[in-house]
């Protein structure tokens, strides 16, 4: 870039300077959009095995049947009249392969 020493072209070496400073702001302001637009690229989403595992718990709560209202009625008549049994080794073992199940 020449310099004018006798300041006659004064005015067009302003316009000058300040075209070359826009284009480096400009120049700049680009980089910096596509650095940005380059880190939108790498951006990522993972789901872990938890949110998988409640998704799936989910599913399994929504397709479960709906409670028979006629046949806890009817439980609930036997318990009270003395006509249902418990059997402690078949409600052990339910107890127990509930359990295991859970894990």
């Amino acid at each position: 870039m020449a310099i004018n020493i006798n300041n006659l072209n004064a005015n067009n070496q302003v316009k000058q300077n300040l075209e070359q400073q826009s284009k480096v702001k400009s120049d700049g302001a680009q980089a910096a959009n596509a650095e940005q637009a380059k880190l939108a690229r790498q951006d990522s989403v993972s789901i872990t095995p938890q949110a998988k595992q409640l998704t799936e718990l989910q599913k399994k709560a929504a397709d479960a049947p709906v409670m028979d209202q006629k046949k806890i009625e009817k439980l609930k008549m036997a318990i009270s009249s003395g006509e249902y049994k418990v059997n402690p080794e078949k409600l052990a073992a339910s107890i127990s392969n509930f359990e295991f199940n859970l894990l």
